[in-house]
């Protein structure tokens, strides 16, 4: 069987090995990398995973993708290590279910790609020479999830940037309290200025020296781990060839990805509904065809969804026979009658999502936050209009307790706290302030790491 080879969306860097696609995070051409060919699995395979635990279905799906670049016995002892946790799989009425990614070490889903990705990292610059250093923007989870991933690890240092009127105070003292091998930078601006600084860091040649990497979603590396919880779910909800549908609360749009490439590896996913708060570009596009990014983007209360220009939305259109290059232009158009058919996209303002907090509540006892309110809104919204009776998942992203201001203000108490969170509270807090300015935020990158 040849090696398994990553290719860049905008077509004019040459195809890398996983090793190299995880290192570079971005092509050289500024495209983002995606598998030549995407491995399948049988409807025998999955039977047989239905009564695993996550950390054995994890190292299954991942296994797809790495057999030349991590040895099943070393990916088996990272799974094991990684996933230690529970992802409670919430029955909520007759077939449909809230799957919890809550339960990591910092309350989020991006626990579950970060403490991979880590754990890969370190096994990838075991002996390296110099040390690699990981920039990530992020508008909520993204970096208190890569800062406790990372940390510690040899040979790694992280930097991360987020706007501070658009994060929770929890989710920023997840970040700000741990020093070590960890940066944190409070940039004026909002994540879409973040997330184009780094951008821009990895396509300058004055920081060539200086070997940069990211682990946001637009890394391959972000997107393999979050396949796996979507075939979990599958395997222990679905009776045998029972297709489902799922509703992902989409931002960057690198977890509705995952969910994608679990179709496109043969996981039986009926439907995938992306749903978006205010910041709504792609279901505009969806039903318009015409693709416009939202600048500056809309601030709700669903924070790490503000994104007015989703980076992995060029893989989706990538997907379907289309090329959308970095800058948001649809250069090609992709097949869009296909798209519909497995794709449904809605947009959920925050008065809905206020209301489907409550809702929820009264009515099922099922404690929401706001990301999870737009999954789960997204979700009612598309069974109301298709008429959708079999087996449905919506996805909750964050713990309640990150947002406690608003569930205090909607339900009247104070959500529970793990100690996950409970822990950064007392803890000193240290980052750095800087202005939306590429030179400045090139020159303290040259200072740190130079």
């Amino acid at each position: 069987m040849a090696p398994l080879t990553f290719y860049s969306t905008n077509r004019s860097a040459p195809c890398v090995s996983l090793a190299e696609a995880l290192l570079q995070g971005q092509a050289p051409d500024r495209g983002l990398y995606l598998p030549s060919e995407i491995p399948r699995v049988s409807p025998e395979e999955l039977a047989g995973l239905r009564d695993a635990p996550y950390s054995e279905i994890a190292r299954f799906v991942i296994s797809q993708y790495t057999p030349d670049t991590v040895i099943d016995s070393v990916l088996d002892e990272l799974c094991t290590d990684a996933y230690d946790f529970d992802v409670p799989l919430e029955p909520v009425g007759d077939r449909r279910f809230v799957m919890r990614l809550d339960r990591g070490p910092t309350a989020s889903f991006k626990d579950f790609a970060a403490r991979m990705m880590a754990r890969m990292f370190g096994v990838l610059r075991r002996n390296a020479d110099s040390p690699l250093v990981i920039l990530t923007a992020t508008s909520g989870d993204t970096g208190s999830a890569i800062a406790h991933a990372f940390y510690g690890i040899p040979n790694i240092q992280v930097m991360v940037l987020f706007p501070p009127k658009e994060v929770s105070n929890r989710q920023r003292k997840q970040m700000t309290t741990l020093g070590g091998n960890i940066t944190i930078v409070a940039l004026d601006g909002q994540f879409d200025d973040c997330q184009a600084l780094v951008k821009q860091a990895f396509a300058d040649p004055d920081l060539q020296s200086i070997d940069l990497t990211s682990a946001n979603s637009i890394n391959i590396g972000r997107l393999l781990p979050q396949i796996v919880y979507y075939v979990y779910a599958y395997v222990k909800l679905a009776k045998q060839g029972e297709p489902i549908t799922l509703c992902v609360p989409s931002g960057n749009f690198g977890n509705m990805m995952g969910a994608v490439l679990a179709r496109r590896m043969g996981i039986p996913i009926r439907r995938i509904v992306i749903a978006t708060n205010a910041n709504d570009e792609v279901p505009v596009y969806f039903r318009t065809r015409e693709y416009g990014k939202i600048v500056p983007s809309r601030v709700c209360i669903s924070n790490a969804m503000n994104v007015g220009h989703p980076s992995n939305f060029a893989r989706v259109i990538d997907l379907y026979g289309g090329w959308m290059d970095e800058t948001g232009l649809i250069r090609e158009e992709p097949d869009v009658k296909h798209m519909h058919r497995d794709l449904w996209s809605v947009s959920i303002d925050d008065e809905e999502t206020r209301r489907t907090i409550q809702e929820v509540w009264n009515r099922h006892g099922v404690l929401l936050e706001p990301h999870g309110a737009v999954g789960w809104a997204g979700l009612s919204r598309y069974i109301r209009e298709t008429g959708e009776t079999g087996l449905t998942l919506s996805v909750e992203t964050a713990h309640p307790a990150k947002f406690p201001e608003e569930i205090r203000h909607l339900l009247g108490f104070d959500p529970d706290v793990p100690d996950s969170l409970s822990s950064v509270e007392t803890k000193e807090e240290s980052y750095l302030n800087l202005d939306n300015n590429y030179e400045r935020f090139r020159m303290l990158i040259q200072e740190r790491y130079g």
